[in-house]
């Protein structure tokens, strides 16, 4: 693994909710390393997008806070940092890309006084030389005829357009760290797989790291080297891609790979994991899927399960993980 970048280590965020404060991302910790995309995996509401959110020190407080952890950026403590001293990183060093390209790009601008402002307010450049940068970013993205198109509002892009304007947006100012939170959910599969493409060629020419959160595994294989498993708040395996399809240890993880669609089997119906996810205030005793877990015993409900290293720089968060020998994806 390359030099970490970006390490996050034992990560707790709580919402103050009608049940109280409540805990939604508990004992998170990982690395990514420079150049290396890592993928954040888990459904929805297991505090992927939360994890990412904290990264950037964007959880609203009120009503959510950090509280505890660490985030570092290049050995830069990231907690408790002043927010001037945020927003000289955020869209600099490290920037995000969102799942719903609105959700960044300004409605009442154009997509060319949306970029200008980014590379001006950390360049400190003049008005034309932003807009050259600006032209240079959409140009990177494939945006045809970059120029013409400054002058666009968002809502005259495509949904795959206006993913590309955020992306260019992101990359302005030649971040280390790109967060992507699930920026191909909202596209067709076209667009998706050309939205993917990009992103691989971009880190290839930029060697930046990449923290990819996605629930689609499918994703996960075409563009991660390794990936984080999480259930619940928590963070319940850790490998390479390869090792990771080919030998999950965590039932979790088998579950998820087991409801994958495969080629060639039409007509099958797709594996699910019975239940549903707990409630952050009504997390179970002891491991946390054991309610919907096929193998777990009394012993699984008694104690918290930690996050065991194993062989191969390998992480997993079961009791039994000796004992069973579980599938990868087909």
């Amino acid at each position: 693994m390359a030099a970490p970048i970006l390490e996050v280590e034992d990560l707790g965020v709580e919402f103050l909710t009608d049940h109280g404060w409540v805990r939604v991302v508990d004992g998170v910790s990982f690395s990514v390393g420079e150049g290396e995309t890592l993928g954040l995996v888990g459904e929805s509401g297991s505090g992927k997008t939360v994890t990412s959110l904290s990264v950037m020190q964007l959880i609203p407080v009120p009503p959510g806070r950090i509280s505890g952890g660490s985030i570092r950026f290049a050995g830069r403590e990231l907690v408790g940092m002043s927010e001037p001293q945020l927003e000289d990183i955020r869209g600099d060093d490290i920037a995000m890309v969102f799942q719903e390209s609105m959700t960044s790009l300004n409605p009442a601008f154009t997509i060319g006084e949306q970029i200008c402002e980014v590379v001006r307010r950390h360049r400190g450049c003049s008005r034309r030389e932003a807009r050259d940068r600006a032209v240079e970013v959409l140009e990177l993205v494939q945006i045809p005829d970059p120029r013409s198109r400054l002058g666009a509002f968002p809502h005259e892009f495509s949904g795959g357009m206006r993913q590309r304007a955020a992306i260019a947006m992101a990359l302005a100012c030649d971040p280390k760290v790109l967060i992507a939170d699930e920026p191909t959910t909202a596209l067709d599969v076209t667009v998706q797989a050309q939205v993917l493409d990009l992103l691989r060629s971009l880190q290839e020419r930029f060697g930046m790291a990449i923290l990819f959160v996605t629930h689609n595994l499918g994703v996960v294989a075409d563009l991660c080297d390794r990936v984080a498993v999480m259930y619940a708040g928590r963070i319940v395996e850790t490998a390479t891609v390869f090792d990771l399809f080919e030998s999950p240890q965590h039932p979790y993880t088998e579950g998820l790979l087991q409801a994958m669609p495969q080629l060639g089997e039409r007509g099958k119906r797709l594996a699910a994991i019975p239940g549903t996810p707990p409630m952050p205030w009504q997390m179970p005793t002891g491991c946390r899927f054991h309610p919907r877990c096929p193998y777990a015993e009394t012993a699984c409900t008694e104690q918290d399960i930690p996050l065991r290293a194993l062989a191969g720089d390998r992480h997993v968060r079961c009791r039994r993980v000796e004992e069973l020998t579980l599938e990868g994806a087909q």
